[in-house]
C-alpha cells in the first residue's frame, strides 16, 4: 500500500513540475497563418491558443482512457486475489 501511494505522490509531484508545452501540427499552423493573413476578427494569439487547446485535449484523452481501463483492471484483480 505505502508503494502505490509514494508512486502516486510522485506521478503527481511530476505532473506539476512539468512546464507548459505548446505545440501545433503544419496543418494547425497553416490554418493560423492563413486566418491571421486574411484579417481574421480574432487576433493571433486567441487562435493559437485555442487551436493549442485542442491538441492538450486530444492528447489527454488517451491517457485518460488507458489510467481508466488499467485502473480498473487493478480493482478486479486486487478483489480476486484477496
Amino acid at each position: 500500500m505505502k508503494r502505490i501511494v509514494l508512486s502516486l505522490v510522485v506521478a503527481f509531484v511530476m505532473v506539476l513540475a512539468t512546464t507548459d508545452a505548446y505545440s501545433q501540427c503544419a496543418m494547425c499552423r497553416a490554418t493560423v497563418e492563413s486566418n491571421v493573413g486574411t484579417g481574421s476578427p480574432e487576433p493571433e494569439s486567441e487562435v493559437g491558443s485555442g487551436l493549442n487547446t485542442g491538441i492538450l485535449y486530444l492528447m489527454a484523452i488517451p491517457y485518460l482512457l488507458v489510467g481508466t481501463v488499467g485502473f480498473l483492471w487493478y480493482k478486479s484483480n486486487k478483489r480476486k486475489n484477496g
